[in-house]
């Protein structure tokens, strides 16, 4: 009983803290406001500092550079590619002011929803996801929870029964005979359904009583709406340090770039841990999602851009939910950390190739430059993946004090920014961890795209095994 207790209360202070908006939110000037200033500027003091202790070697640089072909196109290239990054983060910030997340609809308006909940070595925590999930503030009659153990080797069935024992008909629990991989136990779920709306929710994430309502009310507003992303943040983010820095990582890539995306209708990618979809645009891909391929081998991950990507293709409209958050767990060791982001750069290449596809033809009605544009850019950062890792490797050769204090300089100028979103959003004393998981990043991940592209026809989740559960 005291478990549910914490639970709650835990799902209350998250939820306390979702309720600031970033601009226009009419707040008093707060000491936590002032304290953003006082950061922010001392980092810039810092980011100065760098700049001016290299300045010697920066000159010595640039005068190496134009002295030599290959140096002046690079200095034109690296030119050319600050002008457009420059400019499409302004137009990201131009369409991030211009969206609004759809307010909650009533009982009568609802549409009837199924909720399906994957598992494979869980344990405990897809018995606290079944019942955050059965306290959600939605009508039990419209509302349908399937639970779908993939052969899990642990104690996740249990845990399963334990929840079927306590909310009786509110949930329905369903055994995989083998292990076949999340794809597959989310397609049972499909077919199974018979709800209007599908949601996807992970096995190990928390939402709020109010999330499933927000997140399928813009199907109610939109009749063009195929699929809507929620808005995850991490729940085990009290002690370890990465998932700190994660927590301030997802606010960036979900409350400001799907936001951004959101407002072009086309949010590219729906997160495993929550979304939903129309059950007539899921039913429309169902078997080219199924038995989707890559170079001849099966794939086995990214099963949501993918779904996402084929509702894309539909000319179907893709959104994003500020106001229907999950909490879920993230890896808090380096390695599961690299792992997760292996699958994720694989899925991303993978799908960009099939986008290319279609993004460029007559795929839906009224305007579709944004959603290319985001598709250029996603590409863009991919491809260039190579070169910079040429540049830096280079860089660190010639010249390794002026690469350190450009880089850091680099850090602290676009961290600055991540800084003081999350600040207004949240906490200053959280949102420090952006420069953290940048230098994280930097100097620790940079290999991963370049290494998901070269090896983007591996199979395999990385990250399901009983030895990845702590």
């Amino acid at each position: 009983m005291a478990s549910k207790k914490t639970l709650i209360n835990t799902i209350k202070n998250l939820q306390n803290k979702t309720n600031s908006i970033f601009i226009g939110s009419g707040k008093t000037e707060s000491p936590h406001n002032k304290i953003t200033l006082l950061a922010t500027f001392i980092f810039l003091l810092i980011g100065i500092y760098f700049f001016s202790y290299f300045q010697i070697d920066l000159k010595q640089f640039n005068a190496d550079s134009r002295s030599t072909n290959i140096g002046l196109i690079f200095m034109i290239t690296a030119g050319l590619l600050f002008a457009y990054r420059a400019c499409f983060f302004i137009f990201i910030c131009y369409k991030y002011f211009k969206y609004k997340p759809i307010e909650p609809f009533n009982d009568e308006d609802l549409p009837t929803c199924t909720v399906i909940v994957p598992a494979y070595n869980e344990g405990k925590l897809v018995y606290d996801t079944l019942i955050s999930l059965s306290k959600s503030d939605y009508p039990k009659q419209k509302l349908e929870l399937l639970a779908i153990d993939d052969g899990s080797l642990d104690d996740t069935w249990e845990w399963m029964l334990k929840a079927k024992k306590e909310l009786g008909d509110h949930v329905n629990i369903l055994q995989q005979p083998k292990n076949k991989g999340k794809r597959h136990a989310l397609y049972r779920g499909f077919n199974l359904g018979v709800g209007e709306i599908y949601v996807t929710v992970d096995s190990d994430s928390i939402v709020e009583p109010n999330t499933l309502r927000n997140l399928v009310s813009p199907f109610v507003k939109n009749k063009d709406c195929g699929a809507v992303a929620g808005n995850i943040r991490v729940l085990n983010n009290k002690t370890e340090l990465l998932p700190k820095m994660l927590d301030v990582s997802f606010v960036m890539s979900f409350e400001f770039v799907r936001s951004a995306e959101s407002s072009l209708n086309s949010v590219l990618c729906t997160p495993g841990a929550l979304a939903a979809y129309r059950s007539d645009a899921v039913h429309k891909c169902l078997p080219e999602w199924i038995n989707q391929t890559f170079m001849g081998q099966p794939s086995d991950i990214g099963e949501d851009r993918a779904m996402t990507n084929m509702i894309l293709k539909q000319g179907k409209h893709v959104l994003f939910q500020r106001n229907a958050v999950a909490f879920t767990n993230v890896p808090d060791r380096y390695t599961g950390l690299y792992k997760m982001f292996i699958r994720w750069a694989r899925s991303n290449v993978r799908e960009n190739i099939a986008m290319g596809k279609y993004v460029f033809k007559n795929f839906r009605k009224g305007r579709k430059l944004g959603t290319r544009l985001l598709y250029i850019n996603q590409s863009a950062r991919l491809l260039m993946s190579y070169p910079f890792l040429i540049f830096m490797l280079f860089f660190v050769l010639v010249h390794p004090l002026l690469f350190l204090g450009s880089t850091l300089v680099g850090i602290i100028i676009t961290s600055t920014f991540s800084v003081a979103f999350y600040a207004h959003r949240y906490k200053i004393k959280e949102a420090i961890w952006a420069y953290t998981y940048s230098i994280i990043y930097t100097f620790a991940l940079f290999w991963i795209t370049p290494y998901a592209i070269a090896t983007a026809n591996r199979r395999g989740w990385l990250t399901r095994g009983l030895a990845e559960k702590k």
